[in-house]
C-alpha cells in the first residue's frame, strides 16, 4: 500500500492550491492528490453550459500566490480552466495528481496515526494511506444536480438538459428555449444562448438580485501596466477584497437602502416600462441568497433587443410542446434547460470510521470553518457563500500546513478539535437559497461561539487561521514512536 503523509481528494481549484500550499509551507511532507475524474479543474472542467463564467472576480478567485494576468476580470469557464492548469503544471503540482480515483472510504487508526483510503479506479478498489486527510472536493454531488418532478414531461416532444449535463453537440440555432431558474447559472445560459435561438425565455419562480458589472478591471489593467505584475495582482485583490467586504457590511446593515439601489440600477438597463417590481424585485433582502452577477449588463441587453424574455410564474405541467403555467399563460418550447440547482453533498459522501466506529459528519461541529469535532487529522475547504471560494481555500490550506508542522515540532501526530464548552447548535451555513437550505440536514452543525463559528468574512479569517492560536479546542496528542525514525519526502519545487 503506497503511503504519503498528506492525501488531498479532489484536483479542483482547491485540491492544486493545497498541493502549492504543502510544497510551499510543508515542503518535507509526501502527498498525493487523488481525483475522481479523468481531468483537473473540478468545476472549471466538469460544467460545459454556454457561457460558464465566474461569478467573482478573478483577482479574488485566483490564487494569492499565482497571478490572474488576463484583461477580464470576469473570466469564461475555459480561461479558468486553463489557469488552473498552468498553474498545476508550472509548480510541478499535476505531477501529483492520480486521475479516475474516486474515494469511498476512510479509516482512521489511532494506534497507526494514519489513514486508509480506500478508492475505486478502472472498477476495482486500491487502498492508500496517509497520516493527514485533506477533502478538497467541492460541496456538491457531480453526478446529479436538482431537478424538481414536473408533471407531464414524459409528454414534452423536445429536449430537457440539466446544465451540468450540457451535450456537446446540442444546437440551439433557431430553436425556442426555455431557461428554469433565475441564479447564477440561468443568467449565464440566457443571453448566451439568445444569440442564436429564435428566442429565450427565463421562466422563474421568483425574482433574485441581478447585479450588472464591467467585464474588465479597469484599475486592474492600470495597475498592471505601470507596476510588476505581483503587485498590481495584490494591491487588486485586497481592493475588490475590501469593496466586497464593505458592500456585504451596508447590505446587512442598511438592506432596504441597498436593495433600492440595485433595483434602480436594473430599471436604469432597462427602462421605465419594464416591469422590475415582478421581474427583478426579490421577496429578501441581498444577501440573504447569493447576486447574481453579469458581466457588461449583458442579460439586460438580450432582454432589451428582444431575443430573450423573463416569465415569473409556475409550472403547473409540460405538454407536447412547451410548458403550462399555474396562470393559466403557457411557453411553447423546442428545448428546456432546468438551471434548477445543484444537489450539496458533504465530503463526497465519503464514509468514515475512527478506528472501527463510523462517523457520521452531520452529529459533528464545525471547527473553524474547516474541521471536524473528534475527527482527527480531517481537514476540508469549503468556501465562503458571500465572496470567492478561492479566498478561504487559500486560508484554510495554509491552516493545514501550520497544523502539519507544529504536530511535528512538537513530536506528535494527531490533531483533533474537541468541544470544550456547551454549543448552541446553528445550520453550517445561514443562507436562504433553495439549494442550501435542501442540504443543511446532510451538513454538519456550527457552534455559537468561535472556534466553533463558520464566518463569512475573510478579514476574521485571515486573523483566526493565519495568526490565531493553533491549540485552542484543539487536542494534539499520539505521540511519535521513539523506534520510529520521522520520514521526509521530497517533492516538486516551483521552477
Amino acid at each position: 500500500m503506497d503511503h504519503v503523509d498528506v492525501i488531498v481528494v479532489g484536483a479542483g481549484i482547491s485540491g492544486v492550491g493545497a498541493g502549492y500550499h504543502l510544497q510551499d509551507k510543508s515542503p518535507d511532507r509526501s502527498y498525493m492528490i487523488l481525483e475522481g475524474r479523468a481531468d483537473m479543474g473540478g468545476t472549471w472542467d466538469l460544467f460545459r453550459y454556454p457561457g460558464i463564467r465566474s461569478d467573482s472576480d478573478m483577482y479574488t478567485l485566483g490564487y494569492a500566490f499565482e497571478p490572474w494576468t488576463e484583461a477580464k476580470a470576469i473570466a469564461d469557464g475555459p480561461n479558468i480552466l486553463n489557469y488552473v492548469k498552468r498553474t498545476a503544471a508550472k509548480y510541478g503540482i499535476d505531477k501529483h495528481i492520480r486521475f479516475n480515483h474516486h474515494v469511498k472510504a476512510a479509516n482512521w487508526s489511532t494506534d497507526e496515526a494514519r489513514w486508509t483510503v480506500t478508492a475505486v479506479t478502472d472498477g476495482h478498489e486500491v487502498q492508500y494511506s496517509c497520516n493527514f486527510l485533506f477533502m478538497c472536493s467541492g460541496y456538491y454531488n457531480y453526478a446529479r444536480g436538482h431537478t424538481p418532478d414536473f408533471p407531464g414531461v414524459d409528454s414534452f416532444a423536445g429536449q430537457i438538459i440539466h446544465p451540468q449535463f450540457w451535450p456537446d453537440a446540442l444546437d440551439y440555432t433557431g430553436k425556442k428555449v426555455v431557461v428554469i431558474g433565475s441564479g447564477a447559472t440561468a443568467v449565464t445560459i440566457v443571453p448566451e444562448v439568445a444569440k442564436q435561438a429564435a428566442h429565450v425565455t427565463m421562466l422563474q419562480r421568483s425574482p433574485t438580485y441581478v447585479v450588472s458589472r464591467p467585464a474588465e478591471d479597469g484599475i486592474a489593467n492600470w495597475l498592471r501596466r505601470i507596476l510588476p505584475s505581483k503587485l498590481a495582482y495584490a494591491l487588486t485583490r485586497w481592493k475588490n477584497v475590501l469593496f466586497g467586504m464593505y458592500f456585504f457590511r451596508v447590505a446587512r446593515q442598511k438592506p432596504a437602502m441597498v436593495k433600492g439601489r440595485i433595483i434602480d440600477m436594473v430599471r436604469e438597463h432597462l427602462g421605465p416600462d419594464y416591469d422590475v417590481d415582478r421581474h427583478f424585485t426579490p421577496r429578501y433582502n441581498p444577501w440573504d441568497q447569493r447576486l447574481c452577477l453579469v458581466p457588461d449588463a449583458d442579460l439586460f441587453e438580450a432582454i432589451k433587443a428582444g431575443t430573450a424574455s423573463v416569465v415569473t410564474d409556475r409550472v403547473d405541467h409540460f405538454d407536447a410542446a412547451g410548458i403550462a403555467l399555474e396562470s393559466g399563460d403557457r411557453i411553447d418550447a423546442d428545448i428546456v434547460v432546468t438551471a434548477t440547482g445543484l444537489e450539496l453533498q458533504l465530503l463526497s459522501d465519503v464514509a468514515f470510521t475512527v478506528d472501527g466506529e463510523v462517523r457520521d459528519l452531520t452529529k459533528t461541529f464545525n471547527y473553524k470553518g474547516m474541521m471536524y469535532s473528534d475527527m482527527p487529522n480531517l481537514a476540508s475547504s469549503f468556501g465562503y457563500t458571500n465572496a470567492s471560494w478561492t479566498l478561504k481555500a487559500d486560508l484554510t490550506c495554509a491552516y493545514v500546513c501550520r497544523l502539519l508542522n507544529t504536530m511535528k515540532k512538537r513530536g506528535l501526530r494527531q490533531a483533533t478539535p474537541r468541544i470544550q464548552d456547551d454549543l448552541e447548535a446553528k445550520p453550517f451555513l445561514d443562507f436562504s437559497s433553495g439549494y442550501v437550505t435542501r442540504a443543511m440536514d446532510r451538513f454538519p452543525k456550527q457552534g455559537n461561539k468561535q472556534p466553533w463559528q463558520v464566518h463569512q468574512n475573510y478579514a476574521k479569517d485571515l486573523m483566526a487561521l493565519r495568526f490565531g492560536s493553533v491549540d485552542d479546542s484543539m487536542e494534539f496528542s499520539n505521540p511519535v514512536p521513539a523506534s520510529a525514525p520521522i520520514a521526509t519526502a521530497k517533492v516538486p519545487q516551483p521552477a
